[in-house]
């Protein structure tokens, strides 16, 4: 890249020569325009599943498969709207799920 030796801005192509579009400048010979640009390679971007956001409050259950007292817990309508919602659990220590209905 070339520079205006008079003001100092970057030579731009005209017509048929180069010039200075600043102070109007020309330079009746090509000018050699070089660029560099310095690629890094992309960094591996973690992927988040749905199911790993998931946070439930955990509350003291015992589950029917390895007995240890403490789930997680959440809640699901999962019959019509006039009936009580149903409780899921899923075990903190061997992660089995079971349901309550009350």
């Amino acid at each position: 890249m070339e520079f205006c030796p008079k003001c100092g801005s970057v030579l731009e192509e005209k017509r048929k020569n180069f010039g200075c579009v600043r102070c109007g400048y020309a330079v009746k010979s090509k000018v050699k325009i070089e660029t560099n640009e310095k690629i890094e390679t992309a960094r591996e971007i973690g992927v988040v599943r749905d199911k790993d956001t998931d946070v439930f409050p955990i509350v003291a259950s015992n589950c029917p498969k390895c007995k240890h007292n403490e789930a997680y817990f959440w809640t699901s309508q999962t019959r019509s709207g006039d009936e009580a919602e149903t409780r899921f659990f899923r075990c903190t220590k061997c992660k089995h799920t079971w349901r309550e209905y009350k």
